[in-house]
């Protein structure tokens, strides 16, 4: 029966999950931190947060998200508030370091960076054959590689936009800034990105 049960779970999409984790259903709360754990760390990963601590805040996240589920009022906003609380982490992480990344001009670094703003950056899935695993983990290396050099604000908000998957509005909540602001920043992160990564895909 119990295996049944947990079959259940994790056939069960994400809202509903969220709802029974609300009402103290301990393998709802199992199962979302099972969906979540490997995105958590990823985003870490790319945020360029030290890789000794890597685990233990992906921990933490988990252990917030668990802790405080209740508090989310729109169980439809749970990718935003997740994202959130990963954001705050971070953030937290640099303070408690003071590890604060060099102070950039915007207009000088990315003067000549005005580029389609819709267009996409693809971050390698790691679901690859094994004849492409070699290959596919090295390119997500060099990928990780480029977007740690970015500089912090247009870290965060490529991570909360191609990892995370939010929209426009929630990462200009997130970090308190407008939409047109988040748009320009993605942009310009994203052509970045594709010119720092012409040499290895030429």
């Amino acid at each position: 029966m119990k295996g049944l049960a947990k079959k259940r779970y994790k056939e069960m999409n994400q809202l509903d999950l969220i709802i029974l984790a609300q009402n103290d259903d301990y393998d709802a709360i199992e199962e979302l931190i099972k969906r979540e754990q490997k995105n958590v760390y990823a985003s870490f990963c790319y945020l360029g947060a030290n890789k000794e601590s890597l685990s233990d805040l992906t921990q933490e996240v988990l252990f917030r998200m668990s802790k405080n589920i209740k508090n989310l009022k729109n169980p439809k906003l749970f990718k935003s508030w997740l994202g959130q609380i990963i954001t705050n982490l971070f953030y937290d992480e640099l303070r408690k370091k003071q590890k604060f990344p060099d102070s950039i001009s915007i207009d000088s670094y990315w003067a000549n960076d005005e580029k389609d703003e819709n267009t996409i950056l693809h971050i390698c899935d790691d679901k690859l054959k094994p004849d492409e695993r070699t290959i596919g983990k090295e390119t997500s290396e060099i990928i990780q590689e480029m977007i740690c050099r970015l500089p912090e604000h247009f870290r965060i908000v490529i991570i909360l936009r191609e990892l995370q998957g939010l929209s426009y509005e929630e990462i200009a909540k997130i970090t308190q800034t407008n939409v047109g602001t988040v748009k320009s920043r993605i942009s310009r992160a994203r052509n970045k990105l594709q010119e720092c990564l012409k040499p290895y895909f030429t």
